[in-house]
C-alpha cells in the first residue's frame, strides 16, 4: 500500500523539530543565565576600573593657570617637564641654521597643556608625520610625529624661538590651539599633547640659558633663557 507510515513519519518529524527547538531554547537560556551571572560577577570590577580610569583622566587633563613671571626679554618653558638635553644643533625649518636646543620629557604624570614661551606672532606651524618611538628617548625628536611652532617675538623684537611638540609611544595626538599668524601673549595656552611626550625649544645662539639638565620646569612659569 502506498504512503503507508508517511503521516506517522511527518508526526515524528514535527516532534523532532519541536525537540530541537526546545533544546535550543534551553541552551540559550543556560547561556543567557551564564552571561548574566558572569556580568553580575564582573560588574564591581568594571565599575572600579572605570572609576580609576575616570579619576586618572581628570588628573591627566588638568589645566592649572600659570603664574607668568614679570620681566623683559624672558623665554619661558612651554611645557611641564624634565630637562634632559641642553646643547647646540642646526634647525633649518624655522631658525634657519645653528641654534641652541633645550629638550624636555613629559611623563604621563606631568601636565600636558603647553604655553607660549614668549609674546609674539606664530609665524610657522608645521605638522610632520612620523613614528611613535618612546618619548623618553631623545632621538624620538628626529623620527616621531611632531608639530613645529615658530614664534617671532615682540620682546626683543625680531628674535625667533621655535617649539617642537613631539608625540610619543602613547601620545599619538598633538592638538594645537593656535593658528599661523596669531598673536600671543607670554604664557598663553597653545596646545595639548595626550599622554607621555616631548618638547624641544630652539633659541638663538645669543640667548642666555638659565636651566640645566635634570631641572624640572613648569610651563608658562620657569624661565628657560633671557636675551640680555
Amino acid at each position: 500500500m502506498k504512503n503507508v507510515g508517511r503521516a506517522r513519519k511527518a508526526g515524528f518529524k514535527l516532534i523532532l523539530i519541536s525537540l530541537i527547538g526546545v533544546l535550543i531554547v534551553l541552551v540559550l537560556g543556560l547561556f543567557t543565565t551564564f552571561i548574566g551571572t558572569l556580568a553580575v560577577a564582573v560588574t564591581p570590577v568594571l565599575v572600579v576600573l572605570w572609576a580609576v580610569f575616570s579619576l586618572f583622566t581628570i588628573y591627566f587633563f588638568r589645566d592649572p593657570t600659570s603664574r607668568v613671571p614679570v620681566g623683559a626679554r624672558l623665554v619661558l618653558s612651554p611645557a611641564h617637564a624634565k630637562v634632559d638635553v641642553v646643547d647646540s644643533c642646526t634647525e633649518t625649518e624655522f631658525m634657519g641654521g645653528p641654534c641652541q636646543r633645550i629638550s624636555m620629557f613629559l611623563s604621563v604624570l606631568d601636565v600636558h597643556v603647553q604655553n607660549a614661551p614668549a609674546g609674539g606672532k606664530v609665524s610657522l606651524m608645521k605638522y610632520t608625520a612620523g613614528q611613535f618611538l618612546s618619548a623618553i628617548r631623545t632621538e624620538s625628536a628626529l623620527h616621531n610625529e611632531n608639530v613645529l611652532l615658530g614664534f617671532e617675538l615682540n620682546d626683543p623684537p625680531g628674535k625667533k624661538v621655535g617649539v617642537r611638540l613631539i608625540a610619543g609611544v602613547l601620545a599619538r595626538r598633538i592638538v594645537p590651539w593656535v593658528v599661523e599668524g596669531q598673536e600671543l601673549v607670554r604664557g598663553e595656552r597653545i596646545s595639548l599633547i595626550q599622554f607621555g611626550s616631548r618638547a624641544e625649544v630652539y633659541l638663538p645662539e645669543e640667548a642666555k640659558i638659565r636651566v640645566k639638565v635634570g631641572d624640572k620646569v613648569v610651563g608658562g612659569e620657569t624661565v628657560l633663557a633671557v636675551f640680555e
